[in-house]
């Protein structure tokens, strides 16, 4: 990984992606508790609206995609996030942006996760795939369980908004960095998908 910047800046992003939707798995059922329509019981519906958005971020960046370079989508990506997170943090009472909020974030996500796979997938060597994949799904594992620990933990000392604009703070400075060590290492890029031949 140290002499291939694309592979480990995207693995890092997908890591900070990880993190954020274990968090919003913690913070949706505090969220659902003071949210005056729905019980502490019904976060599944938040989480639902996520998985909304995502599906609905991975069907544009499968049909617009290929016209930018995946730097850009995933900055463009991390950005999203940070804007739904900061709006979650705002709206913490109110459904209904609440809702469009996680969907917004769930289609941003897609806007990082599906580039930074690609790049993974397709930049790796065929020989050292196993052990990339496998850091991958360690890492990844991590991501998914740290988070469900400390989240609970920061929201009861420091607030549910405090946390959320924490999270957006961390995927603004994660974007940012990645996009820009890519860019001084490697600044000719390929689209999210290859083009077509003539």
């Amino acid at each position: 990984l140290g002499g291939k910047p694309r592979i480990r800046n995207a693995m890092i992003q997908l890591v900070l992606l990880f993190s954020v939707f274990a968090a919003l798995a913690v913070l949706a059922v505090r969220l659902a508790e003071i949210l005056p329509e729905l019980k502490s019981s019904q976060f599944g519906f938040l989480l639902a609206a996520g998985g909304v958005g995502m599906g609905l971020g991975a069907a544009l960046v499968g049909q617009f995609g290929a016209r930018f370079q995946r730097p850009q989508i995933a900055l463009l990506g991390s950005i999203g996030m940070a804007a739904m997170l900061g709006g979650i943090s705002v709206f913490t009472a109110q459904l209904w942006p609440c809702l469009l909020l996680i969907g917004g974030l769930g289609l941003f996500a897609a806007m990082v996760g599906i580039p930074m796979q690609t790049t993974i997938q397709e930049r790796t060597p065929e020989a050292m795939r196993g052990k990339v994949f496998g850091l991958q799904n360690n890492v990844a594992n991590i991501a998914l369980s740290l988070p469900l620990a400390l989240a609970g933990v920061a929201e009861t000392f420091f607030g549910l908004r405090t946390v959320f604009l924490g999270l957006a703070g961390i995927v603004t400075l994660g974007g940012v960095l990645t996009w820009s060590v890519i860019k001084a290492t490697e600044p000719a890029q390929t689209s999210v998908e290859a083009p077509t031949s003539r």
